[in-house]
């Protein structure tokens, strides 16, 4: 009886053990069920719009915000204040100036080459009353000089708004407001397709900010200078000098606004083509990680693109100048160019396309350009340059390795004489790349085979063939090392 009882005590731990256990687990699967919801709605959620905080300080004169030529700045919070110093203020000899700084935030950038200064301000809201100063660096202690107005600014956009016609197109009708979005839309749609030929299909570019700024100042504007009794929104440009260094003073006087985005471009006979980077096997456009430096300015060196996610777009090139494009995205080659303005300017083309070639085993490239000794595997020729930008392709990808492959034009009269000769070539072909740094454990060789000599001679010797193919290599990617 007590062994009876021992046992019973035994199976029912055991089986108030399985059910906690079941419990337990159920629990726990519940939960995980209901964080999964959470997590998915979370997902779900849509993306709040992401703006750039000003800076601590920023609406100082002594910590002004550095801005890049022809980068837009923002969307950006709020101006808050007018910081620490009221560097701003009027006086009976200064009165196209700021009564006193509201809401301010300081720029300053130098200006890269000569031609006329563009600024353009998009504001977040209509109703803030956005107003900016251009001035000069004038050297040491320039905030100083600024604050005892001892110092005038190079440019004035003081324009009050015109709040009856702000009113007006506020309060259109729910419809108006809808034809107008819709009508927005699809300008905004036109301007972001472009069609770029018969060959290639529209390009989508990234969206630009909006299409006309709030306020600014350009090349096309009238007005010299815009004072608070006007309501005008653009002034004219003024000329600018490489290695001038200048401030803009940002204020808007509507409390509680909002924020803006502000770009800053020089205005010269530049070209701007239109770039793109296209994947021929799957034609299709593919995004990249751009760079883009500028050579031969005062400062040396200077990025004019730096985009993780380059979608296509134009890009302005300046005359005289030099640059250096480098576009980088997984699974395909690098993409490493120098070249001059002068030389893209006398193409006189309007689209810049690169090819962005797979880095996946099978892909094939056809070498045309070659030559080599009649009957020999010497190469002869203009061929370094005809290599060299494999040897870039390759250098910048350690990881590919690819195969060579050597081809000769053939009668089928001594096909074992031309199979040597085709793997020589291929073998001629190797040795420039291990001459030119690349790693001969990378590369394998190989030559037509007796059938591919056979098809190619016949073809040649058929009227309806075309004569011979004048692919003289090929080489073809074999696989990648783990990294």
């Amino acid at each position: 009886m007590i062994a009876f009882l021992a046992c019973a005590l035994v199976f029912g731990a055991v089986d108030v053990q399985a059910q906690t256990g079941k419990k337990k687990k159920k629990s726990s699967k519940a939960k995980t069920e209901k964080t999964d919801k959470k997590t998915k709605k979370k997902t779900e959620e849509p993306a709040v719009p992401a703006f750039v905080q000003l800076p601590a300080n920023s609406n100082d004169c002594l910590f002004p915000i550095t801005l890049e030529m022809d980068v837009p700045y923002g969307p950006t919070t709020a101006p808050d204040g007018a910081g620490r110093i009221q560097e701003i203020v009027a006086d009976k000899a200064h009165p196209n100036i700021f009564e006193r700084e509201h809401n301010s935030v300081w720029y300053k950038f130098t200006v890269p080459y000569n031609g006329e200064l563009e600024i353009a301000i998009w504001q977040q809201s209509p109703w803030d009353d956005y107003d900016f100063l251009v001035y000069k660096n004038t050297g040491n202690y320039f905030s100083n000089q600024v604050m005892l107005n001892k110092v005038n600014p190079a440019a004035v956009n003081m324009a009050g708004i015109d709040s009856a016609l702000m009113f007006k197109t506020v309060m259109r009708s729910d419809k108006e407001k809808a034809k107008a979005e819709a009508e927005a839309r699809k300008a905004e749609r036109r301007a972001a397709t472009t069609k770029l030929g018969d060959d290639l299909p529209p390009l989508e570019q990234q969206p630009v900010v909006d299409s006309k700024p709030t306020i600014g100042m350009f090349c096309d504007a009238t007005d010299v200078m815009l004072t608070k009794k006007q309501t005008g929104k653009y002034i004219k440009s003024i000329p600018v000098r490489a290695g001038e260094e200048y401030y803009i003073v940002l204020d808007n006087r509507t409390v509680n606004g909002q924020g803006h985005t502000i770009k800053v471009s020089v205005h010269v006979n530049a070209y701007e083509p239109i770039v793109v980077f296209y994947d021929r096997k799957g034609k299709k456009y593919v995004d990249v990680n751009l760079m883009i430096l500028e050579r031969g300015g005062q400062g040396g060196e200077r990025t004019i693109v730096n985009d993780e996610h380059f979608r296509g777009g134009r890009i302005k090139f300046i005359p005289g100048y030099s640059y250096l494009l480098y576009a980088k995205r997984d699974g395909y080659f690098s993409v490493y160019r120098e070249f001059n303005s002068r030389a893209l300017m006398e193409s006189g083309d309007t689209i810049m396309k690169f090819d962005m070639e797979r880095t996946e085993r099978g892909s094939t490239f056809p070498i045309h350009n070659l030559d080599f000794e009649s009957g020999e595997a010497t190469l002869i020729g203009n061929y370094d340059s005809v290599l060299m930008d494999y040897v870039a392709m390759f250098r910048n990808h350690p990881e590919v390795n690819f195969l060579v492959k050597g081809y000769v034009q053939s009668y089928g009269v001594n096909v074992e004489a031309d199979m040597l000769l085709s793997l020589d070539r291929a073998k001629s072909i190797k040795n420039w790349f291990i001459k030119h740094g690349i790693d001969a454990t990378r590369i394998t060789t190989a030559g037509m085979t007796k059938n591919e000599i056979k098809r190619a001679a016949a073809a040649a010797l058929n009227e309806k063939g075309g004569g011979f193919s004048s692919v003289k290599a090929e080489l073809i990617i074999t696989g990648k090392d783990a990294k």
